[in-house]
């Protein structure tokens, strides 16, 4: 733990998972520019580390909800932090909305985790087993529900669809508040217990290693422009050599 009283573990664990969704997005870049054959970034690992990654800001999201108002909501800070991912999710849906308008993102991670936020708050007083019990309740018996009755898109945030349109990124709160849940019921249970090994007072490498994880938002926010342009002129420039 850092001497500010943050667990740096946790900013570790949300910087790897930073890179994990940077390498994946520049794998998926070749596909979606035509530098690759189409299919090839989509089904078994590819589908699976997805899955994964998503996952794991999710759990860490939830987590985090614990850290920081387990001990009490701190409605100030709470409503800053909701209403900044409100705003990069607004900014997602409006830009994809433009980019790539047959598969733009109606309901992708950052609607998902501002939802999960709101709704986490009902189990932030609850015992942990309560909260594993909605884990499960969530990932396997409310997918059952998915009923025509919810493919409105109105209701597209519910995950319950039988008919769900195009989109490059879709979790919705049916199944995708089970990680969550699941992180927010690992703070209930004592699990920053098992985060405090980080070093008291971070080094240099330490608080580098640390950075992503804390600037998270903006790295998710600005990485894909940036990939796409950095391999679209990587793409100009080796064309016009062959």
């Amino acid at each position: 733990m850092s001497d500010t009283g943050r667990l740096i573990a946790v900013d570790w664990l949300r910087s790897l998972a930073i890179v994990a969704m940077v390498l994946f997005h520049f794998g998926r870049d070749f596909e979606v520019l035509g530098l690759v054959p189409p299919g090839t970034t989509f089904g078994g690992l590819w589908n699976l580390s997805a899955r994964l990654i998503a996952g794991s800001f999710l759990f860490l999201a939830g987590f985090s909800l614990w850290l920081g108002h387990g001990a009490g909501l701190r409605p100030r800070a709470f409503l800053k932090r909701l209403a900044m991912i409100a705003a990069g999710a607004a900014a997602i849906t409006i830009v994809t909305y433009f980019a790539v308008p047959g598969a733009w993102v109606r309901f992708g991670i950052l609607h998902s985790i501002a939802l999960c936020s709101l709704v986490g708050l009902l189990f932030l007083r609850a015992h942990a087993v309560v909260t594993i019990t909605a884990t499960v309740v969530v990932l396997f018996l409310l997918p059952q529900a998915a009923s025509p009755a919810f493919d409105h898109p109105l209701w597209i945030w519910t995950g319950l669809s039988t008919a769900v349109p195009p989109m490059i990124d879709y979790e919705p709160l049916v199944p995708w508040f089970a990680p969550f849940a699941a992180g927010l019921a690992f703070g209930q249970a004592g699990g920053a217990r098992l985060l405090t090994w980080g070093p008291d007072v971070p080094g240099p490498w330490a608080r580098r290693l640390a950075w992503p994880g804390r600037h998270a938002l903006a790295i998710y926010l600005i990485h894909q422009p940036v990939l796409v342009g950095l391999l679209t002129a990587a793409a100009w420039v080796w064309f016009r050599l062959l």
